[in-house]
This record gives C-alpha cells, sequence and structure tokens, in this order.
C-alpha cells in the first residue's frame, strides 16, 4: 500500500488536484478502505495549504503523520480487579482460541493466576482446543459439555475464579454471526450473569480479528458492536504482510482501540499494540513491496 502511495507521489512534480484524487484512489484500494481514505486526504488537503507546502516529497512524512494520529493514544489492557473478566468474541476461525492461549501464557509469565471458561459450546472442537492451549499455557480450564449453555459454564467459572483467587477469568465465546439474533441473546445472557455473579469487577470485551481479510474485518467489527460493548480489537496474523491499514480503519471508523497484535504461531506471539512503532513499520516496504 505504502509503496504503492509513494509511485504516485513520485510520478507528480507538483502538488494538485490530480495527485490528491490518484492518491485516493490508491488508498481506497488499499485496506485503509474509502471511509478512512477520504478523510486522510481531506486532512492532507488542508493541511498542504495551511503549511503552504509545495513539494510532493513532502506528502508521505504529512500523511505518516495524519495516520499516527487518527490511531490516538495506545490502550492496554487492564486488570485493575481481582478478578478481572476478559470476554472474548469473534467469528471462528479468527484465531480466538490461538490468541486466548497466547494471552493465558503471557499473564501466567507476569505472575498472574488465570483461570478460562470454556463458553462456546456451540462447536465439537472448540472446548477440546482451548484445553490443547491452556495444558500448554499450564492455566486452569471450567468445561461443561458441548451443546451446554454458555452462560451456566460463565456462572461457574466465576464463582470458581473466586473462590480459587484468581487474577484474570478468561471467557471463550461462540462466534455465529450468521446468527446474529441468536449470538445477540447470548452475549446478552453471558453479561448478565458477569454483571451479577462478578458485581464491581473490571471487565474487557476483547474482540478478535484476522487482518488477512481486509474489509471484510472492518464489517464483522460493525456487527459486533451492535451486540457487545467491545472494549479492544486483538488483530491476528499480522506476521510482517502490509495487511495493517485495517488497523486505521477500524480505529477511525468504530472508535475501538486496537489493545494487542498477534504476529506468529508461538505462545509468546502476542504483543501490545504500539501506534508510532506499527504506523513507522508501516511506511517501511516489505521484502515483496520493495522488489
Amino acid at each position: 500500500m505504502i509503496t504503492r502511495m509513494q509511485q504516485v507521489v513520485n510520478t507528480f512534480t507538483k502538488i494538485d488536484d490530480d495527485l490528491f484524487d490518484q492518491l485516493e484512489e490508491t488508498m481506497i484500494m488499499s485496506d485503509l478502505g474509502p471511509e478512512t481514505s477520504v478523510e486522510i486526504c481531506e486532512t492532507l488537503r488542508k493541511r498542504v495549504k495551511e503549511r503552504g507546502v509545495t513539494d510532493p516529497s513532502l506528502i508521505m512524512g504529512m500523511i505518516q503523520e495524519i495516520i499516527t494520529e487518527m490511531l490516538g493514544e495506545d490502550q492496554t489492557l487492564e486488570y485493575p480487579t481481582k478478578p478481572t473478566v476478559v470476554v472474548v468474541i469473534g467469528v471462528n476461525g479468527a484465531g480466538k482460541t490461538t490468541t486466548i492461549g497466547k494471552l493465558c501464557h503471557q499473564l501466567k509469565s507476569e505472575g498472574k493466576k488465570v483461570l478460562v471458561a470454556a463458553a462456546d459450546t456451540f462447536r465439537a472442537a472448540a472446548i477440546d482446543q482451548l484445553e490443547v492451549w491452556t495444558q500448554r499455557a499450564g492455566v486452569d480450564i471450567v468445561k461443561h459439555a458441548e451443546g451446554s449453555d454458555p452462560a451456566s459454564v460463565v456462572y461457574d467459572a466465576i464463582d470458581a475464579a473466586k473462590a480459587r483467587g484468581c487474577d484474570v477469568l478468561i471467557c471463550d465465546t461462540a462466534g455465529r454471526l450468521h446468527n446474529k439474533k441468536n449470538l445477540m441473546q447470548e452475549l446478552a445472557k453471558i453479561n448478565r450473569i458477569i454483571e451479577t455473579r462478578a458485581e464491581g469487577c473490571h471487565q474487557e470485551v476483547l474482540l478478535v480479528l484476522d487482518a488477512t481479510t481486509g474489509q471484510n474485518a472492518v464489517n464483522q467489527a460493525r456487527l459486533f458492536q451492535e451486540v457487545a460493548n467491545i472494549t479492544g480489537i486483538v488483530l491476528t496474523k499480522l506476521d510482517g504482510t502490509a495487511k495493517g491499514g485495517i488497523i486505521v480503519s477500524i480505529r477511525n471508523e468504530l472508535g475501538i482501540p486496537v489493545k494487542l497484535i498477534g504476529v506468529g504461531e508461538k505462545i509468546e506471539d502476542l504483543q501490545p499494540f504500539h501506534a508510532e512503532d506499527f504506523v513507522r513499520a508501516l511506511f517501511v516496504p516489505t521484502e515483496e513491496e520493495s522488489e
């Protein structure tokens, strides 16, 4: 994406409407999407005028500055109460289970006591997969039989987390977006249980999105925002490919901060999101783009 924008800028000797139009088109075709691309270009036009910039070579630095501002201040996961309840949502295949495993590993290595609630009781393999990851991370799991009520799993897990003095309770959930009504009812029920059984406990609702799905990830975030009070995004599969523009769209269009990024398959490959580092990396061409 950035290389293509740079190529556009390089073909111009002066800043004019054609340059802005071509830049906007290039951004729209990338993971930034239409709404965010238009906004970046509008801000860029204003700044060029305000600062009296005439040299096209200064444009890329200005775009970098605008994107950094759009992403706002970094926000991390907070664990102020004991337990803190982390509800993990997202469609199947986005990397929910691996994210939970990695988060468990991270928290345990920080000395926190973690418990996992296997509340995705709908999908046959979900509980088994989650159990593999919790064993790897060395944390306990609360599970019921496949097909049982997800809210009852969360109910038991909250009681267990309190009884065992856990710092963090992580709840997996089903990701059936095609059946939004059921999903809405299920998440609302889980939320009611958390509010009553874990009253006063801090709650994080993390939406796991796959970076490689581009604008589709923004659409998923929009739909999940209708059914849950999302406090942060975990963007998975950001392993060096130039798929990161999607972060800018999500932050700008939905106002949800990206808190964690998954950058590989290993259990330690979950990192806090730093906007400045991310934008800096975004503006360095990948090997594929350089060729």
